[in-house]
């Protein structure tokens, strides 16, 4: 297992990808995370990770946002859907680093 990361925020959407749902991880997090996957990452500087909210649990990526330098992390609709959640509410989540 890699280094696993818990937070609680808000699901948003970008207004140029309004499909799209996101949670923002938490700035001290997204920095321990950039240090530990150094020259790990690939495209556009994703991070492979596994991902649990509630009982929904899943495998994607994380990005990094250039606004704030924070990753984000996209929640699809099905997740959304399962845990009854939409942008604005809040979630926990746990993400775990596959490094």
């Amino acid at each position: 297992m890699g280094p696993t990361f818990t937070f609680t925020t808000a699901l948003w959407n970008a207004e140029s990808m309004n499909a799209w749902v996101f949670v923002s991880l938490p700035a001290d997090q997204s920095d321990e995370i950039r240090e530990l996957t150094d020259g790990l990452r690939v495209g556009f500087g994703s991070q492979r990770v596994r991902v649990a909210i509630n009982g929904s649990r899943w495998a994607t990526s994380i990005f990094p946002e250039s606004a704030t330098g924070r990753f984000v992390l996209p929640v699809k609709k099905a997740i959304r859907e399962a845990e009854k959640i939409g942008v604005g509410d809040t979630a926990t989540v746990t993400v775990e680093l596959v490094l």
